[in-house]
């Protein structure tokens, strides 16, 4: 789901370990000295806030389930924060600051941190915080049940073998409530595919399968509405229970241009993975989603799973524009970008990503 130089690099290649941050919280959601008035967003149910920060920490009041923080100019400031919800208080967290902004939108801001529901909240800000506000999100509740999957290319009796590997099932845009409205413009796409980016959204590793509609909603809006992209940045997003979304508009079988990776959207697709997976290794299910989609998308368009490709970066904060590279087809965010991205226990699986995926595409040739 970046790009702010050297200055930041300790910053964004640092665990998200719990920061040094004072023990001391409030006893209760009463003494949260600021309430954060929440807005109607979008006339079903979806609500969101902002306040302006400074360094220091602020203390508050909000329903919310995703928080995040974004900054105007100068480099990202340090930022620690603690929610409260039904069970207590939780413990401090980093919010990881985004690496490059998928070349859209100008504003600068940290990955989301899905916190579930919540009521209060802790924030400590040190460093430069010039332009700093806070971001508050309640996804509301889920459209009405009944989520349904796009085939997921099983044949029916008698049908001829597809000839291509088949494309995994998905659960489209409809199914997580996207509202349509907010995409600032027409989907724009690439004329060829070199790769497939693997993201990690940083983000909470345990949330409920009930959770993820309602995480999906509030990353789109925080992707269009705060840091001004045109869409929510990654093409598909898998949920750590191995479920395949449809994330950025355009069509499931298009070449789609993303936010995800920025210099190398124009010939790529991005596949994040909600959750943190620097220290926690993703489940088996979640693995076989990524060899599925992976060979789906770059098995139709005569791309090699294990094989590497000569990209030419579009500019990046590890590669300027111009360069010529040679990439693993299937790589990580931090292969292209100076970021830790998609965790060291997601990345380490690479290797038999590619080696799955090549073979489940040589099945069907």
């Amino acid at each position: 789901m970046r790009l702010l130089g050297a200055a930041l690099a300790g910053v964004l290649m640092a665990s998200p370990a719990v920061p040094a941050v004072p023990a001391a919280a409030p006893a209760d959601r009463s003494a949260a000295g600021v309430t954060v008035r929440m807005r109607d967003a979008d006339g079903a149910g979806l609500r969101d806030g902002s306040l302006a920060l400074s360094a220091g920490t602020t203390q508050l009041s909000a329903d919310f389930s995703l928080v995040a923080v974004t900054w105007t100019r100068g480099p990202a400031p340090v930022v620690a924060l603690r929610a409260h919800g039904t069970g207590g208080w939780q413990r401090w967290q980093r919010l990881e600051a985004l690496s490059d902004l998928g070349g859209e939108g100008a504003t600068r801001g940290t990955e989301p941190l899905w916190t579930g529901r919540s009521d209060a909240l802790r924030v400590r800000v040190t460093g430069p915080a010039r332009g700093a506000r806070l971001v508050l999100i309640d996804p509301g509740s889920d459209p009405a049940p009944g989520t349904r999957r796009t085939g997921s290319g099983a044949s029916r009796v008698g049908a001829k073998p597809p000839k291509r590997a088949p494309r995994p099932g998905l659960h489209r845009r409809r199914d997580w409530g996207a509202n349509e409205r907010w995409r600032t413009s027409r989907p724009r796409y690439n004329d060829k595919l070199k790769q497939v980016h693997v993201h990690h959204t940083a983000d909470s590793n345990d949330y409920r399968r009930s959770d993820v509609r309602g995480m999906l909603r509030a990353i789109y809006r925080y992707h269009t509405h705060h840091l001004g992209w045109s869409d929510i940045g990654y093409n598909f997003l898998v949920d750590r229970f191995g479920r395949a979304w449809v994330g950025r508009a355009g069509g499931i079988d298009q070449l789609v241009r993303g936010a995800h990776t920025l210099g190398f959207n124009h010939s790529s697709t991005g596949i994040a993975v909600i959750g943190n997976f620097e220290d926690r290794p993703p489940r088996a299910d979640v693995v076989t989603a990524l060899v599925r989609l992976a060979a789906w998308k770059l098995d139709r368009y005569g791309r090699h799973p294990d094989g590497r490709a000569r990209v030419t970066s579009q500019g990046s904060d590890l590669f300027r524009r111009g360069k010529r590279v040679r990439l693993p087809v299937i790589d990580g965010h931090r292969d292209t970008n100076q970021t830790a991205c998609p965790g060291q226990q997601l990345y380490d699986l690479l290797p038999e990503i590619r080696r799955r995926a090549a073979h489940r595409a040589a099945l069907f040739s």
